[in-house]
């Protein structure tokens, strides 16, 4: 297996940008990005509709999926920016589903139980980017972009999902690098200045 390059990763709430952002900075810095899969996933119209029906499905759907990037990261050997971190689908997503009531507990332990049996195999990023933006900003984002399967997206389950972020954020900044960016303030899209500060801020942290 080669040796990787740094490794990136942004993660966020619902509409914060993540995406927007791992375009931008691959772009900019010449490495290759890995995406979620979103408009491709089969799941997510079904689970938006019935979030009890569908929650351990798509779950395990991100975690396949995402546990296939990391392998391919691994072996290119080349640096690379992603479009989410694989930690957020235990401690954000998999474990909000659970406490709401939309994962039986042996779902919840079943897709622990496979997420930790993968954790040995995962390459650790190098430095984590984490958007953090209002439950307002949030909204406005997920209305602006317009995915069909967005629409029915509750402000109280984004909200939620805000609160989750910042206890494991809190707990991620114990075991890795962390840039905390204000989302509700920068524009990566339209804001050169905001781009260029942030990638400063990133040559900071990397050895």
């Amino acid at each position: 297996m080669n040796q990787r390059g740094f490794l990136i990763s942004i993660a966020g709430n619902i509409g914060v940008g993540k995406t927007t952002l791992t375009e931008t900075l691959s772009r900019r810095l010449g490495w290759k990005a890995y995406y979620e899969s979103v408009i491709d996933n089969p799941y997510l119209s079904d689970f938006y509709q019935d979030m009890h029906r569908w929650s351990f499905h798509l779950q395990i759907y991100f975690l396949s999926h995402r546990f296939r990037s990391q392998k391919e990261i691994v072996e290119s050997g080349e640096p690379a920016i992603q479009d989410r971190t694989i930690y957020e689908d235990v401690e954000i997503f998999a474990r909000s589903l659970y406490q709401q009531g939309y994962m039986d507990e042996r779902d919840y332990r079943t897709y622990r139980d496979l997420f930790y049996n993968m954790v040995p195999y995962l390459p650790t990023p190098d430095l984590i980017i984490y958007l953090r933006a209002s439950v307002d900003t949030l909204m406005e984002r997920i209305l602006k972009r317009g995915r069909d399967f967005e629409r029915t997206i509750q402000r109280e389950y984004i909200a939620y999902l805000n609160q989750a972020y910042e206890r494991w954020i809190k707990e991620a900044q114990q075991s890795f690098r962390v840039l905390v960016v204000n989302a509700d303030q920068t524009d990566f899209v339209n804001g050169d200045h905001d781009l260029e500060e942030l990638i400063n801020r990133i040559k900071d942290v990397l050895p």
